[in-house]
């Protein structure tokens, strides 16, 4: 589908068994199978140096291995001293958005309770505003292994409890506060400590995007990955529903995620209206008003600066100049693409093989995929898969967090366009101007990490990547980067001064003995 090219002002408010791919799918996010180490992966040899291969030096094939390590290995556990202190109190939560918006909220509400010391309320998920559904916590995560977890990080309660006060029960109340956006931690160790202390408990809300990214303490950012990257495991219906989609991709070799952010919301937040009809235009402007504030966006402004989602047709264009072919597998993560199929017409013509959990989940698939479990099932399947391509990375929390974890669990490909370098490319094509448009386009593709270690520049999310903090190596130039002994656990247990049992002790133990990126790479590629 071609673009306009008018700027008018607007205002706009493998074949293995299911079995075997079950075990890695669990053993994925495990909170014991690497939560303090992973090993180096090799692969693309792409690693920190972004402007050191020419077009001539990259082979296409070798996206689908994992990208150089360069020697660093996923490592969230603490490194100093860490024992908990006793609570002042309690913390409950709101989290509001879609999934992934709320995981990242969960994660801050774990690191916010560590920095009051208090005992942390199961989080509430605002899932009926959002999805339409009321799942929860309790409908999505697995929490016993939340709670398991991070029992060396925070206190975990189900429910406030109640309280006794001459001879009457009743419960306690938490006094409610909305905090502001990104708070930095001198916000949490003053104005909300000292209302916790007074009332007992605090209630924040709404609690997206409340706490700030940047924190100079490093064992508060690697909490953050225990919380994401091994506390947050799905519940077991939604974890063998991924299973049996990614083991039917699997049958014919490599598959590739693509997250299409295509949605009505995106495209009224993001200004990008001209490209529709009269009537959609103003479904748009309609949306905008509705949700988001007054603004001046003009279209062609809007896109040079890389504002606007890429249509399905540009992600095609962008495949098959890299030197994808039609027989690549693509398995799509979206929602209800805006436009309909005009959209998906090009794209499908140049990659026929596409999939989504309704085309190829298992017969019972949508009674088990609606609403936050949908996109957890997506998240999944992305998360597995040899190459994933974002195509809006940014305010999109699904991309950011994938791209995240993908980076977490053994540098697994993923490629980001970057859509103001590829802006004009595309709009000199639709101008007439097409000498030259793929190689122009491979020459914007290929200066880039795929997923290997690199430093965070602003507004790159901690989400997106927590390199250093959350990484380590056995051998570093830098003490501050050099790996955890082994017996960790048995020093967070001691610390911990806890009655658990030898039985718990061993089994992690011996997990953290694994070399768990080679294990994940044997039983799912």
């Amino acid at each position: 589908m071609r673009r306009g090219g008018h700027a008018e002002a607007l205002l706009l408010r493998r074949r293995r068994g299911p079995a075997r791919l079950w075990v890695a799918v669990l053993a994925l996010l495990a909170g014991t199978l690497w939560l303090f180490s992973s090993s180096s992966s090799a692969g693309l040899g792409l690693g920190l140096a972004r402007s050191s291969y020419g077009l001539q030096d990259v082979d296409v094939n070798k996206l689908w291995r994992t990208a150089d390590s360069n020697g660093w290995r996923a490592s969230s556990a603490p490194r100093t001293y860490w024992p908990q202190s006793e609570s002042n109190g309690y913390l409950r939560v709101r989290c509001n958005g879609g999934l992934n918006q709320q995981r990242s909220a969960i994660c801050n509400a774990v690191v916010a309770a560590r920095i009051m010391n208090a005992t942390l309320v199961l989080p509430e998920l605002d899932t009926n505003s959002f999805w339409h559904d009321e799942s929860g916590f309790l409908g999505i995560y697995d929490v016993l292994h939340f709670i398991k977890t991070l029992k060396y990080d925070v206190r975990i309660a189900m429910v406030i409890p109640e309280i006794t006060t001459n001879g009457k029960t009743k419960k306690l109340k938490a006094h409610q506060i909305r905090p502001p956006r990104d708070a930095p931690v001198t916000w949490y160790t003053t104005v909300a400590l000292e209302k916790m202390k007074k009332y007992g408990a605090i209630y924040l809300t709404p609690f997206s995007h409340r706490l700030a990214e940047d924190i100079d303490d490093p064992e508060l950012q690697r909490l953050r990955c225990r919380v994401n990257y091994h506390a947050l495991r799905f519940k077991p219906h939604i974890m063998k529903t991924s299973s049996e989609i990614v083991n039917k991709l699997r049958t014919e070799g490599h598959f590739m995620s693509i997250h299409l952010r295509f949605e009505m919301d995106m495209l009224a937040f993001a200004g990008c209206i001209d490209i529709f009809t009269p009537q959609e235009q103003k479904i748009l402007i309609k949306y905008r008003k509705e949700h988001f504030a007054e603004k001046e966006l003009i279209y062609r402004e809007r896109r040079l600066i890389g504002k606007c989602p890429l249509t399905p047709e540009e992600v095609g264009l962008i495949l098959r100049s890299m030197g994808f072919d039609n027989k690549t597998r693509i398995y799509l993560a979206s929602g209800d693409l805006f436009g309909g199929k005009r959209f998906m017409k090009p794209f499908k013509a140049m990659f026929p093989r596409l999939e989504n959990h309704s085309t190829v989940g298992p017969g019972k698939l949508e009674e088990n995929t609606r609403g936050l479990a949908g996109s957890a099932v997506d998240y999944m399947v992305c998360l597995l898969s040899d190459i994933f391509i974002p195509t809006y990375d940014g305010p999109s929390n699904f991309a950011n967090n994938l791209m995240g974890h993908r980076l977490y669990y053994g540098f697994r490909t993923t490629i980001t366009p970057n859509r103001k370098a590829l802006a004009p490319i595309f709009m000199d094509r639709e101008e007439g101007r097409a000498a030259r448009f793929e190689e122009r386009v491979r020459q914007v593709m290929f200066n880039t990490y795929f997923g290997g270690p690199h430093k965070r520049v602003h507004p790159e999310s901690f989400y997106t990547n927590s390199w250093p903090e959350c990484f380590c190596q056995p051998n570093p130039r830098n003490r501050a980067d050099k790996c955890p002994p082994d017996n960790i656990y048995e020093v967070l247990e001691s610390q911990f001064q806890s009655v658990e049992g030898e039985e718990d002790i061993e089994e992690v133990k011996s997990t953290n003995q694994t070399d768990s990126t080679s294990q994940i790479e044997e039983l799912v590629v």
